[in-house]
């Protein structure tokens, strides 16, 4: 239950610092909306993703997992079609976002969690 909790907070962080970085991704709301879209891009991720992901394996091979990029920023828009408090104007800015938001989660992730958890 913590490392859920954990995750939804860097994932919140990571949209939130996405949405200040990147020109085209807009976030609006309280923290509660926040922490509600990070939540759903964990949810998309969670189970959209691994289906897209298998669906689009042989390309993913070909292109040396560089659609894993595509992929990524595909999550990011459907995100903001499905919540009201998220906008993405564009694949260009998606795909910035996405990849800002792995960094993001990547950092987080290093600093919060201990070696034994």
């Amino acid at each position: 239950m913590r490392n859920l909790v954990i995750r939804l907070f860097i994932n919140s962080v990571a949209l939130w610092v996405a949405a200040e970085v990147v020109s085209g991704i807009e976030l609006e709301g309280s923290y509660l909306q926040i922490l509600l879209v990070a939540f759903l891009f964990g949810l998309i991720n969670a189970f959209i993703k691994p289906v897209v992901m298998l669906l689009s394996l042989p390309f993913l091979v070909l292109t040396l997992g560089l659609l894993t990029l595509v992929i990524n920023a595909l999550m990011l828009m459907l995100t903001a079609a499905v919540a009201s408090s998220l906008t993405v104007s564009g694949f260009w800015a998606a795909f910035w976002g996405s990849l800002l938001i792995s960094v993001v989660s990547m950092v987080l992730s290093s600093l919060l969690y201990d070696e034994g958890v």
